[in-house]
């Protein structure tokens, strides 16, 4: 573990108090004009989601733990969890339901995702920026509309829904934003 004072925390550390890990959501410093200056920090704790306010003297010291950032591929889901594997070592982790959350939607076999990894334990997932998904179903195309601001709703092949513009027919591989889900191109390949 690592200390440090309270005025250096910043969103997306992840702490050790008292035992426990929690990544921090928000950090802010407060100086009063009388007073000890303290560092206001909203937490959510790893283990159970549950948030946690904290306010400490800016100089006071806290222990940041060593949070590795690894890219591993996916490689299955069961009913264990996602099973992700390191392609340099060969070792396999498992990512919990929980921890998965809504991306779970976009995994691919085969693909590579960075885990965030403290102690041999996984605490997050982040995916690649962009996916390319087919178009399961969407309405046929209707001519003389123009493909500038109109969009029509479409289904991709992982179950979600989308808006893509009218050109696009069920079929078509297009690329997808992870981060919302929103159309950005038709897939080159």
């Amino acid at each position: 573990m690592v200390k440090i004072i309270a005025s250096s925390v910043r969103k997306g550390n992840v702490l050790e108090v008292e035992g426990k890990l929690y990544v921090v959501l928000t950090a802010q410093n407060f100086h009063p004009g009388k007073g000890t200056p303290v560092t206001q920090v909203d937490m959510r704790r790893i283990v159970d989601g549950v948030k946690v306010s904290e306010r400490w003297r800016t100089t006071e010291q806290v222990e940041r733990a060593f949070v590795e950032d690894v890219n591993f591929q996916f490689l299955y889901e069961d009913g264990e969890g996602f099973h992700f594997m390191n392609p340099e070592s060969y070792d396999q982790v498992v990512v919990d339901a929980d921890t998965m959350g809504d991306q779970k939607a976009y995994l691919q076999e085969g693909m590579t995702c960075i885990l965030s990894i403290h102690e041999g334990v996984p605490l997050a997932v982040e995916l690649p920026r962009h996916v390319t998904l087919e178009i399961v179903e969407t309405e046929p195309v209707v001519k003389g509309q123009t493909a500038s601001s109109s969009y029509k709703p479409a289904i991709l092949s992982n179950g979600l829904r989308t808006m893509v513009p009218p050109h696009i027919d069920a079929g078509t591989r297009v690329v997808i934003a992870t981060e919302d889900n929103s159309y950005v191109e038709r897939a080159k390949n």
